[in-house]
């Protein structure tokens, strides 16, 4: 059982940071609760034991102090519809008298919202004078907020040092992203298959070079499939392609084949002759792509050979799409990963789909219930798989 699990809140005043930087529409109304519902069984643990739980999280990126469009004060309704109809207290500033008072007067099963920590400049600076300020309104600080876990933020890891090691713990959020993580870096089954996706190479660099280490087989697919292509002298019309990491791909397929890790890139695309979804489309192998072409998503030879990859691997981590999946004509290749991927885990494969296209895709394809995990934290994830330590993880001790 879990420290977190095994302990006993009944009576204490448990300050959570959760992640609850939702997306909302003009009207000020959720439109993706993914994050908020994550939390719930952290909440619920500590009120069935008798506690008390303060809420605090940020929303969007403020620039200048409170604003009306990045209060959490639009959160409290559904919050309170989450939790069963409980009453969910809202205080209008994360530290202050009001703050304070509220908290002060709490009672056992009462739950209290703070409002935004980004109205403060200091959170994102890892202030330890608001980090105090903070630590003053709970006896016990839970970390549930994984998706701000590569941040060394005043509430993520800053606040640690004002609780002892036996008042800090990890909430289950964390802890199940930290679990799936590690069994997947340090405990994968093998064939261990990573499943590498989106536009740049750039921004995958590090979790490629960190997986030639542990995984047999990567898939490389979405927009930085077209830069290997380019690499070793392929026509790839005008699709995207970074011309500064040409070089780049090309160490990555030298050091795969030196390590016996099998690098798969799609043989054949869909492209099209302009980036919209009412574009003219066709099929083409994905190095000879004609003159003011472009590669969209993998074709249906790309998505059969990655399915059978897929199909006989026993770990499987998924970060990135194939292609531009929002757009129906160019999410075939995405949606074949999807299923190749469910059918894998039910088949006894353990996937792991992280990073914020990805877990898009698995929701927009009804497939969240079909993988063994999905990461509630992109850049978090994506900094833990390149082998980073995560100053929200390592705060707790």
């Amino acid at each position: 059982m879990s420290k977190f699990a095994a302990a006993s809140f009944k009576g204490q005043k448990v300050l959570i940071r959760v992640d609850f930087n939702v997306p909302l529409n003009d009207k000020f109304e959720i439109t993706d609760d993914t994050r908020m519902r994550a939390a719930i069984p952290t909440i619920q643990k500590i009120l069935a034991d008798g506690g008390m739980v303060i809420l605090m999280s940020h929303l969007g990126r403020p620039k200048d102090g409170p604003t009306e469009k990045y209060s959490l004060k639009h959160l409290v309704p559904h919050l309170s519809q989450l939790l069963g109809g409980s009453t969910v207290l809202f205080a209008n500033d994360c530290i202050g008298e009001q703050a304070y008072l509220t908290a002060g007067m709490m009672r056992p099963g009462e739950v209290l919202l703070l409002e935004n920590l980004r109205f403060y400049k200091e959170e994102e600076k890892g202030d330890p004078g608001l980090a105090e300020k903070l630590s003053k309104l709970g006896d016990v600080w839970v970390n549930d907020a994984f998706g701000t876990a590569h941040r060394a933020h005043a509430s993520t890891a800053v606040i640690a040092q004002f609780y002892p090691p036996e008042k800090r713990f990890f909430g289950y959020v964390m802890e199940g992203e930290v679990i799936a993580a590690e069994k997947v870096l340090h405990k994968a089954e093998k064939p261990f298959t990573a499943i590498i996706g989106g536009a740049k190479v750039s921004d995958k660099i590090l979790i490629i070079e960190n997986l030639l280490e542990k995984a047999t087989d990567i898939i490389i697919g979405g927009g930085m499939a077209y830069t290997f292509m380019k690499a070793q002298g392929g026509q790839i019309g005008k699709s995207l392609c970074e011309e500064d990491r040409l070089q780049t791909a090309l160490d990555i397929l030298k050091i795969a084949k030196e390590k016996g890790v099998n690098i798969h890139l799609p043989e054949d695309s869909m492209i099209a002759d302009q980036f919209a979804a009412d574009a003219n489309t066709a099929i083409a192998p994905s190095n000879e792509i004609p003159d003011g072409w472009m590669g969209l998503d993998i074709g249906p030879l790309a998505a059969e050979k990655f399915a059978t990859v897929i199909k006989s691997s026993k770990t499987i981590l998924w970060n990135g799409p194939m292609g531009v999946f929002e757009m129906p004509a160019f999410q075939k290749g995405t949606k074949a990963i999807a299923v190749a991927v469910a059918e894998s885990t039910s088949n006894g494969a353990f996937s792991l789909v992280g990073g914020g296209d990805s877990v898009a895709a698995v929701n927009q394809f009804g497939f969240t219930d079909k993988v063994s995990y999905v990461s509630t934290g992109g850049g978090a994830m994506l900094e833990y798989f390149e082998g980073k330590v995560l100053p929200g993880i390592a705060a707790v001790g």
